[in-house]
């Protein structure tokens, strides 16, 4: 917590002036994001450090797996599925990224490594969303079997399932109709700070920037 507040004063006294007419304008005017962006709640993937984005570019929704449920899921209230609904209607955003990544602790929870518990409902019951993402990997990837390929592929089928779940959204649907709206899936790498967007001409996730 003395990180945090020491983080507070250091954004007040030395960062916040560059910001402060941003600031202003957008309490003023209100948010004007151009892009929805679905990651996962990793704390070592950071929408607005690794696309340089500044206050008021991005509606951000952080949860574990960066999953996208269906429309039609039903139990508790599904903030994600919410957030996607103020994102299209509200703030008419003109693109959607699902942003997954490597080492990610949910994927490997959802492939049964470490295995989730009745002492955790909500992430076993949250991570079953995911779960036609399995019967995808034992079709398509039986061919692996080293641990972290196995993520690999899981974490990128999750974020095509999540991309195919989007045109589930009426609110989607509508605004994909008329051109007002891009869906794309992202794949960031840890290690090496790299990003994969997913080509549907190829079929692959391909570098999002040339090196």
């Amino acid at each position: 917590m003395q990180e945090l507040i020491a983080g507070v004063h250091k954004f007040r006294n030395d960062e916040f002036g560059n910001y402060r007419k941003l600031f202003r304008k957008l309490s003023q005017e209100g948010q004007n994001p151009h892009t929805l962006f679905i990651t996962c709640s990793d704390s070592r993937v950071l929408a607005e450090l690794i696309t340089q984005s500044k206050p008021g570019d991005l509606f951000v929704v952080k949860n574990i797996g960066n999953i996208v449920p269906p429309s039609s899921a039903s139990g508790d209230t599904n903030s994600t599925a919410a957030a996607i609904e103020f994102a299209v209607e509200n703030l008419r955003v003109s693109d959607i990224v699902i942003c997954g990544h490597s080492q990610c602790g949910a994927i490997s929870a959802l492939l049964g490594m470490p295995s989730v518990g009745d002492s955790m409902p909500h992430l076993r019951d949250w991570l079953k969303l995911a779960s036609p993402v399995l019967k995808t990997l034992k079709n398509n990837y039986a061919h692996l079997h080293d641990h972290d390929a196995r993520c690999t592929a899981a974490a990128e089928e999750n974020i095509l399932y999540g991309l195919d779940n989007l045109h589930s959204y009426p609110c989607v649907q509508d605004r994909l109709a008329d051109g007002s709206l891009q869906l794309h899936g992202w794949f960031f790498k840890i290690a090496t700070a790299e990003l994969f967007t997913y080509d549907p001409e190829t079929l692959q996730f391909t570098p999002l920037v040339e090196k």
